[in-house]
């Protein structure tokens, strides 16, 4: 096995160095320009939370490769148990010859998400693949054809899920006619709510369900989907007893209460997952990201009569639970237990939050600091004011970049800043890369 990195940041060239720029040359020519880059270097090698390029530069990853890498880069045993996989064998097709890597990750759901009824998981390639399961399921199960969903939501870039996303560019721009019968409801955004922010919570969700009473009629619909942490929207977080209100009321109209956690699961909010912090039970739960070390796989759990309900044959997929991606969760599941990553990520907060404020102190660009776990961001406006600044944060990111530290954006307005940090990042890697941020709001706010 290769040996690891070290866990430092280290400059060898400029970012990007000269082969970077050489390579990046290359890829222009080759790739589908519809692709964008969040740094413009090409990696070669990479563990826990430090990235190599090809030009021997050393990065700090804050971003995971988007909350995938949450147990670290080519973590050991991530890697034994792949590499033992793939000597086995490397695909069947789970409905065609079945193994039991895929029974053992379903049941290692059943076991961890939220719920102590009989629960079931089907397993697919991708976050949007699961999203797009779900609702099928769902519509399914209930005969209903109506899908609640909510402003800043990201759920994908399949046709379906880009219905049910919201935010229009990049993700919407042009692609369309979009999937019918989504509806979109105002989200309790706490930081741009013009109402009571005492009354946030009980005033949304009237809101919520009076449009879904009058305009859609509760009896059409067959779910209510919601990530209980927005990702892509900008770390968007639910005001307390929002989430159990809407919970409530799809469980007293018969609907199905989808959690997206595709993003905020697998210990990354510093709970197994985001729902947890209010004992939410969601019916149906989707996951994907964090779940295997790097591999892609995602996934549908729910209560077995609505999992059963679909005929044989109805579900499945040629990749869907490939051997290899499920001998990686199960590694990765059991890094995450066996080094008590969940409360790694209540201490990763500690850090970023402690980090953050003293940051804010100085630089009143910095309108909120929000999040949970290792899932913070901050959002960042023109000061004395809420108007968005994707300036400043465009100036941040690269200056970041140039010293050596990743980190990503967010935000429906396009000037949220996210941390997505392994779980397995150094106390010292991690001060590291927020003393180069510290530098860039100096130097550049």
């Amino acid at each position: 096995m290769t040996e690891k990195l070290p866990q430092s940041r280290h400059l060898a060239t400029e970012i990007p160095g000269p082969l970077s720029t050489a390579a990046m040359q290359r890829r222009s020519e080759a790739v589908s320009g519809g692709l964008g880059t969040a740094i413009p270097v090409i990696i070669k090698r990479a563990s826990d939370a430090i990235l190599e390029d090809i030009d021997g530069n050393r990065i700090i990853d804050l971003g995971s490769g988007i909350g995938v890498t949450t147990v670290g880069n080519a973590a050991p045993l991530v890697v034994e148990r792949v590499q033992a996989a793939v000597a086995a064998f490397t695909h069947t097709n789970f409905t065609t010859a079945p193994y039991m890597g895929y029974i053992e990750v379903c049941e290692a759901l059943n076991r961890l998400t939220p719920g102590d009824f009989k629960k079931k998981s089907l397993l697919q390639n991708s976050g949007a693949e699961a999203v797009e399961n779900a609702i099928k399921i769902a519509r399914h199960y209930t005969k209903r054809p109506a899908i609640v969903v909510f402003e800043h939501a990201y759920h994908g870039r399949t046709n379906l899920t880009m219905a049910l996303t919201a935010k229009n560019v990049p993700y919407k721009e042009g692609f369309g006619p979009f999937a019918n019968e989504i509806y979109r409801m105002p989200m309790p955004y706490s930081y741009r709510w013009v109402g009571d922010q005492t009354t946030i919570s009980e005033d949304a969700l009237k809101m919520v369900t009076t449009k879904i009473e009058k305009e859609i009629g509760a009896h059409n619909v067959a779910a209510i989907l919601i990530e209980p942490i927005q990702g892509e929207g900008g770390f968007i977080v639910p005001p307390k007893g929002f989430l159990p209100g809407l919970s409530k009321f799809a469980t007293d109209n018969k609907i199905v209460f989808i959690a997206d956690e595709v993003q905020s699961g697998f210990a990354r909010t510093g709970d197994w997952f985001a729902v947890n912090n209010e004992n939410v039970v969601p019916d149906m739960i989707v996951t994907a990201k964090g779940i295997a070390g790097g591999l892609p796989l995602a996934a549908v759990t729910a209560r077995a009569e609505i999992m059963d309900s679909s005929h044989i044959g109805g579900l499945g997929g040629t990749y869907g639970g490939n051997p290899i991606a499920c001998a990686a969760a199960l590694a990765a599941i059991e890094i995450i237990e066996s080094e008590k990553l969940v409360d790694r990520a209540r201490h990763l907060e500690e850090i970023l939050t402690t980090s953050l404020k003293a940051i804010a102190a100085k630089h009143p660009e910095i309108g909120e600091i929000r999040g949970r776990g290792a899932m913070i961001a901050i959002e960042l406006v023109k000061a004395g004011t809420k108007d968005p600044n994707p300036e400043l944060m465009g100036k941040v990111i690269k200056y970041c970049q140039s010293k050596g530290v990743l980190i990503l954006t967010a935000g429906s307005y396009g000037n949220v800043i996210r941390f997505l940090p392994p779980l397995v990042i150094t106390d010292e890697l991690l001060a590291d890369a927020l003393d180069v941020l510290t530098e860039a709001f100096d130097a550049v706010a």
